[in-house]
């Protein structure tokens, strides 16, 4: 049974999840790689960050503060989808008054339609509070703004997008393994990995590049993903025939996807070949923004359930197919968490996964079912068991 202070981080959690600054720019090093430029956003102590939980969570959570923190903006070089070089940002928030050697937590956002809730703005009814929150217990955290915001929001953001969220997400750690280098920060060497919805996919993908490409720039201890879209296929096929919630802002991230799979893959498809009427008029006006409350098979064309039913669109297959993370062998100690009753990311997603692995011979993947929960209300189970794994692990 859970006591008192942990069902506080429960809410805590699930507030922030569903929905005096200084200009010190400091030139960085010239050997620098990755690392283009760090802004030092905020300074806050660890009573400033307590009365903060206090004002708008009561005094409970304040019992797992240790320490103050500084909130810094990074600025960092990647590689955009097209191959072209650019220049990305990200949040990173250090411990200030937190003796011994630190842990880093790579944390991915979930989806966000507002620019203002990107990390590195530290708006604190984002999820830059929930990083926050982890820095004040004595770790290092790290939170990429992805492409598409922040530095970069200018372009558009590769929304579910293997590469596109993994590659960066990637060139960000390494460019905040140039600052704590810099800065001689006492980094322990562990480095974990977290993210629900759209963070959990984002999760999954680092760490699959990073364990594939990267196996001895970062020692990873845990990872734990929530609720993510790893089996593609499967979702999209299963959504064409069986039909969705019909929920407008679920439509919204459906719509998103294939919008931005087009663009990314190149398929040049017309809007009238994914979408009928009166749909395709309102998403060509708002594009992925519209408001429909339909279930995705009504909206989408007959031809794109049956081309991919009769594999007939072998381009649209293989985009698909290519942001599939699923069946993989992870060495790293990797928890899943997902809700049954999840009408916006299918649970299937993380049984296909948990059995997937399994069948590959990894013994160090679990997956926890949270009976009943929906997409919504598994978030602060998922962040509780998160906080008490990373806990042990740090």
């Amino acid at each position: 049974m859970l006591n008192k202070k942990y069902g506080l981080v429960i809410l805590w959690f699930v507030g922030v999840i569903t929905f005096s600054s200084c200009n010190n720019t400091d030139p960085i090093q010239p050997d620098n790689i990755y690392l283009v430029e760090t802004t030092l956003v905020s300074n806050v102590t660890a009573q400033e960050f307590k009365n903060t939980l206090g004002q708008n969570f009561g005094q409970g959570l304040g019992v797992f503060v240790q320490s103050g923190f500084d909130q810094y903006r990074l600025t960092y070089n990647t590689t955009n989808t097209d191959g072209k070089p650019i220049i990305a940002s990200g949040a990173f928030i250090v411990p200030t008054q937190f003796e011994g050697p630190m842990a880093l937590l790579s944390y991915q956002h979930g989806t966000l339609f507002n620019e203002s809730d990107a990390p590195s703005y530290f708006n604190t009814s984002s999820e830059a509070s929930l990083g926050a929150f982890f820095a004040s217990t004595g770790m290092i955290v790290a939170m990429p703004d992805y492409i598409g915001y922040g530095a970069s929001k200018d372009l558009p953001h590769p929304y579910e997008h293997r590469a596109g969220l993994g590659g960066p997400n990637v060139d960000f750690l390494l460019a905040v393994k140039e600052f704590i280098r810099n800065n001689n920060i006492n980094w322990s060497k562990k480095t974990m990995l977290a993210g629900y919805s759209q963070g959990g996919f984002a999760t999954m993908a680092t760490l699959k590049l990073l364990e594939e490409s990267y196996p001895t720039e970062f020692n990873i201890v845990a990872a734990s993903c929530g609720a993510g879209a790893y089996d593609k296929t499967g979702t999209f096929n299963q959504f064409l025939n069986e039909g969705t919630s019909g929920e407008a802002g679920n439509n919204r991230s459906y719509i998103w996807v294939l919008l931005t799979y087009d663009r990314i893959y190149n398929l040049n498809s017309p809007l009238s070949y994914y979408f009928i009427e009166p749909f395709l008029s309102m998403i060509q006006e708002k594009g992925f923004e519209v408001n429909i409350e339909k279930s995705l098979n009504l909206i989408v064309n007959q031809s794109v359930v049956d081309d991919l039913k009769n594999k007939s669109n072998t381009a649209l297959i293989a985009a698909i197919a290519d942001n599939d993370v699923y069946d993989w062998k992870p060495k790293t100690e990797l928890k899943l968490f997902h809700g049954t009753a999840d009408t916006y990311v299918p649970v299937e997603n993380s049984i296909k996964a948990i059995n997937a692995m399994t069948a590959r011979g990894a013994s160090n993947v679990s997956l926890q079912l949270i009976e009943d929960g929906t997409h919504g209300s598994s978030i602060g189970e998922f962040f509780l068991q998160t906080f008490s794994f990373f806990s042990q692990k740090k």
